[in-house]
């Protein structure tokens, strides 16, 4: 049955295909050049945090880790959209007991400091985001200075 559709196919179709497919994945490691990296670190009290993460002017993915003085660490990957001043996106992690989680994170970017938002969460279509009208940057948990290199 495969082999009767690919005989109809024109050859010439499949070839361009194909030169569409490596041509998107060519610009997608070119698009990964316009990225800056930047390192972050926070503290509460005797916890900390570190956020490496790759900036383009939409969009920023890493890694963030939070530790927790005496009871273990969140670790895993960021991702998200950068909209002004505000970036918003999820963290995919594993507990400090063993499992995954995924939850929404959003940053506030004001004097060169990133302030980690806080509010209700909830689902929308099956992927976790704060409540409209809950985020809150005031008392955040963790306030991220740029670590210098």
């Amino acid at each position: 049955m495969v082999k009767e559709i690919y005989s109809k196919v024109p050859k010439k179709i499949i070839l361009a295909s194909l030169l569409i497919v490596f041509q998107m994945s060519c610009n997608s490691k070119e698009e990964k050049d316009k990225y800056n990296e930047v390192v972050y670190r926070a503290l509460n009290n005797k916890d900390t945090a570190t956020l490496a993460i790759k900036i383009s002017d939409k969009r920023f993915y890493g890694r963030y880790e939070r530790s927790y003085y005496r009871n273990g660490k969140d670790s895993g990957d960021v991702r998200g959209d950068i909209k002004g001043d505000t970036l918003r996106g999820d963290f995919h992690y594993i507990t400090s007991g063993g499992g995954w989680k995924r939850i929404p994170i959003a940053l506030l970017k004001k004097e060169n400091k990133l302030f980690l938002g806080s509010g209700v969460i909830g689902t929308y279509m099956n992927l976790p985001c704060f409540l409209p009208g809950t985020l809150n940057y005031k008392d955040s948990e963790f306030v991220f200075e740029e670590v210098k290199k």
